[in-house]
């Protein structure tokens, strides 16, 4: 018998310029975030217009909107808490943000961005897994638990 979490999945979306970092929180998050959400799906971006695209095709293909963004403040150009922001006051319902930052000093200044969890470099896989999972069931109904 098939669990339902095994074959619900949701769609997450990761922006850094640089692949590396991308790689690092796919694979830090793991097949899902925590036990009982379900299994997540990624879309890969490395830079901002390629964020506003993945965003747009989604509502253009009748798509529910990403569960959640994980943006690399440190991109280059554009970086993530710009990006953060400007989808926050652009986008009617904004999917919750991670922001990946350069240090944890960096946290006050992410405020800015409305970012919902802050996590800094080194990334580490179990703050990665917290922090994705607490973005997803940050807003009520954004995420159901599974089981």
């Amino acid at each position: 018998m098939t669990d339902q979490a095994d074959t619900d999945r949701i769609e997450l979306l990761v922006f850094s310029d640089d692949s590396t970092v991308r790689n690092d929180v796919v694979d830090g998050v793991g097949r899902r975030p925590a036990k009982g959400l379900p299994l997540v799906s990624w879309t890969h971006a490395a830079t901002a217009e390629g964020v506003r695209l993945a965003i747009k095709d989604r509502a253009e293909a009748g798509l529910d909107p990403f569960a959640a963004l994980v943006l690399d403040a440190e991109a280059k150009k554009l970086g993530g808490m710009g990006l953060a922001h400007e989808l926050f006051t652009e986008l009617d319902n904004r999917p919750p943000v991670v922001l990946l930052t350069a240090r944890p000093q960096d946290h006050w200044l992410a405020a800015w961005s409305k970012a919902e969890v802050v996590v800094s470099r080194p990334l580490d896989p179990m703050s990665l897994q917290e922090a994705v999972a607490e973005a997803l069931t940050s807003r009520p109904g954004t995420v159901v638990p599974a089981g």
